[in-house]
């Protein structure tokens, strides 16, 4: 038990403490600073991404890239040699019809978030093999797939002499907890067919002067969504004078302040922009004080009354790509972003049902190369399409290889007014078809063994959310 003295002593200490804090909460409660205006506590501010070695960084490939294409390299680094340890980041591009990947990319990403305020542009050092025109180079991805302030530029020449290469970031106060300090993506170009390597070194991120004159811009646009719908503004940039030449980041919207003109109809959150209402309503964009050219007028439509039916089909007689009632197999990409295709896509949540959405729809792909279908024993295709205005809506397949080579593809299937069934606007088209009736533009020995590609295209559906999409026995 203890002594009297000990017990009289802690009791001490306990009112000690409430009485000092007492003291400290009423200093607090009648003081006249403003909690605003005090500083916020910074985070880490290291600016140095690679020098001769990584600086909490490490590398993460992309998808279907060449996965062991980063090295160490001591032969080539910007001002210096491998006697005094000097190093630099050597990345392959693989030759063409290489099994190592389709093209070299990915991320330098840190194991803690950084703290990149204080800078201005992310700076390096770069070289080639071969005279390139790099495809991009860039930071904000941490390759989680939730990045909201990526940034890049393209079509960057490098040769064999080092280049220095700065990237302006347009607003780093948004930078303030940012995991992904590097990104590079080069696909083979065609006159190179064995290959070229690329280095970069010195990877920092400083505040350089000379950089001004920010142009920031949206593209111009008339867009419809169906309410309920949280989108993003896409192709937004901003050019900027660098020592008297023009570079053109291409970036997310994260790093605008929008307006929405009726808020009846849409509103500015976080994540993007929410539809709430039908209507019209412009939006505007700024870069901080500068606003942006351009404006996008969005057009509010009514979402279907009621989800699609629900399959009836056991999951045992099903190959499934989407569809809360049976697990579907991993797709990699709901929207390739083709040359010349206009397409947006999202998800929709409509009582409780997933779907997927695609405006401004020209054509799109919907690809699973990784997990190709063999519908080899299928018997029929099943898509329920909602499209509130528009005449046609077609769709076709493509085989590949095991090497994910282009084997073939089928013709059009078209659905309008005219087909059976018939595509009709304004209510949830169950599209149905049966796999004998439809033909492959080439002879193929077997070819629903192994689809990994389904196109989807129409004249004026440019509106639609899809369900319930399987392969049926």
């Amino acid at each position: 038990m203890p002594s009297r003295s000990h017990r009289f002593s802690a009791i001490a200490v306990v009112a000690a403490v409430v009485a000092l804090l007492a003291l400290l909460l009423g200093a607090s409660g009648c003081s006249d600073r403003d909690p605003a205006g005090l500083e916020m506590a910074r985070g880490n501010t290291d600016p140095v991404v690679f020098d001769d070695y990584y600086h909490d960084t490490y590398y993460q490939p992309f998808f279907q890239t060449h996965y062991t294409a980063v090295s160490l390299d001591s032969a080539f680094s910007y001002n210096g040699f491998a006697g005094d340890g000097a190093r630099s980041l050597k990345f392959n591009v693989p030759p063409a019809n290489s099994s190592l990947g389709i093209y070299t990319g990915g991320v330098l990403t840190s194991g803690g978030a950084r703290d990149l305020a204080d800078y201005n542009a992310l700076t390096f050092w770069a070289r080639c093999s071969k005279n390139i025109s790099m495809d991009l180079l860039g930071f904000g991805n941490d390759n989680t797939g939730t990045s909201r302030y990526e940034a890049s530029i393209g079509e960057v020449a490098l040769g064999t002499n080092w280049t220095q290469v700065v990237i302006p970031i347009p607003d780093s106060g948004r930078l303030r907890g940012e995991r992904g300090l590097f990104t590079l993506a080069e696909g083979l170009e065609p006159q190179y067919r064995d290959g070229y390597d690329i280095w970069f070194d010195d990877i920092k991120y400083q505040h350089v002067e000379g950089i001004t004159d920010p142009r920031p811009f949206i593209p111009s646009s008339n867009k419809k969504y169906f309410v309920g719908s949280m989108i993003s503004i896409a192709g937004t940039h901003t050019v900027f004078n660098v020592d008297g030449q023009d570079v053109t980041v291409n970036h997310m919207p994260g790093y605008f302040d929008f307006t929405v003109s009726d808020p009846g109809v849409a509103r500015v959150e976080p994540e993007g922009i929410k539809i709430l209402g039908q209507g019209t309503a412009a939006v505007t964009a700024a870069l901080g004080e500068v606003p942006a050219t351009g404006e996008v007028t969005i057009e509010a439509w009514p979402a279907p009354p009621a989800p699609a039916p629900a399959p009836a089909y056991p999951a045992t007689d099903v190959v499934a790509l989407f569809s809360d009632a049976y697990e579907g197999v991993h797709v990699d990409t709901w929207n390739p972003h083709w040359q010349y295709s206009t397409t947006e896509e999202g998800t929709y949540v409509l009582d409780g049902d997933n779907m997927r959405s695609y405006s401004s729809l020209n054509f799109v792909g919907i690809e699973f190369l990784g997990d190709k279908v063999d519908a080899s024993q299928m018997t029929g295709f099943h898509m329920d399409v909602y499209a509130p205005f528009g005449s046609d809506f077609k769709l076709k397949f493509v085989a590949f290889n095991a090497g994910n080579s282009y084997l073939g593809e089928t013709f059009d299937v078209v659905f309008d007014a005219g087909s059976d069934p018939a595509f009709v606007p304004g209510q949830w088209n169950s599209l149905d078809i049966p796999l004998d009736v439809i033909s492959f533009k080439v002879p193929l020995d077997d070819p629903w063994s192994s689809i990994g590609q389904l196109v989807l295209s129409t004249s004026d559906a440019t509106l639609v959310l899809l369900d319930n999409i399987y392969w049926y026995r």
